[in-house]
């Protein structure tokens, strides 16, 4: 437990700063959080980190981060998507020369590895520039949503959510921490006044809160698929970027989908 709390200071330390910064900052954490991330899917899947496939998947998802920033300008022949495209063909041509290293299948994986981390962490720059309050408003239902199933699924929890995939969670954690979600969203809405009704923004809230469930979920079916604990070590006691930006990742398309930015 004292590891963990360590971590997490140290984390704040260093992540409150940079969000309230912005610019290239945000753009530079949104990188490098990616990277370290698409790193831990291929270090599951037992892929060496300096292989072809691994500097193409990762250099893919480090594209789709900044592809909305960096590419606008392109033609319509050669924009963003049919770059990433190329990414995925070059996967493809290494399946061919990898002497049945590299299957199909494993192509797939990676392809939507790139998409899911590429893109949750571009939405995570947009975000940013949307405003830090937006951007504090996504987080602040992650973490109390996080917070609140843990502390209500300790108290009252009885019902598994999905014993199969996390053992440990429980549907009175999982509603718990959706209304003190909703709570905590509805007053930071209230203050910092949305261009949206204070109704519109609880019920977003909500879909928010269980969509951040949703991706940790998500997240923890693909641990127990390759049978690891957490998905990295680079924060001592609470596991990789994965195990952190799990709900984010999830969360932050949604919000887009929903308009907030």
């Amino acid at each position: 437990m004292r590891q963990r709390v360590i971590t997490a200071v140290v984390a704040l330390l260093i992540f409150i700063p940079i969000i309230i910064m912005g610019g290239i900052w945000i753009e530079i954490a949104g990188l490098v959080l990616a990277g370290v991330a698409m790193s831990e899917v291929l270090m599951m899947k037992k892929i060496i980190l300096i292989s072809p496939e691994a500097i193409i998947s990762i250099v893919g998802t480090l594209f789709l981060v900044e592809a909305g920033n960096w590419f606008d300008g392109l033609s319509k022949q050669f924009n963003a998507q049919f770059i990433f495209f190329l990414f995925v063909i070059a996967l493809l041509v290494r399946m061919i020369f990898s002497h049945n290293r590299l299957s199909f299948d494993d192509v797939g994986v990676l392809t939507l590895s790139m998409l899911y981390i590429g893109y949750g962490f571009s939405l995570f720059i947009a975000a940013r520039g949307a405003g830090l309050y937006m951007l504090l408003y996504v987080l602040f239902i992650v973490w109390t949503t996080d917070s609140g199933a843990y502390i209500f699924g300790r108290q009252f929890g009885k019902n598994k959510l999905s014993p199969l995939i996390s053992p440990n969670k429980t549907w009175e954690g999982s509603i718990g921490g959706t209304i003190a979600a909703t709570v905590v969203g509805g007053v930071f809405a209230a203050l910092v006044h949305f261009p949206h009704s204070l109704l519109i923004m609880i019920l977003v809230t909500i879909i928010l809160s269980v969509s951040g469930q949703l991706g940790d979920l998500i997240e923890s079916s693909l641990k127990r698929f390759y049978g690891v604990k957490d998905s990295g070590k680079i924060l001592p006691g609470h596991g990789g970027i994965l195990d952190r930006f799990d709900s984010l990742l999830l969360v932050l398309p949604i919000a887009h989908l929903l308009g907030l930015f």
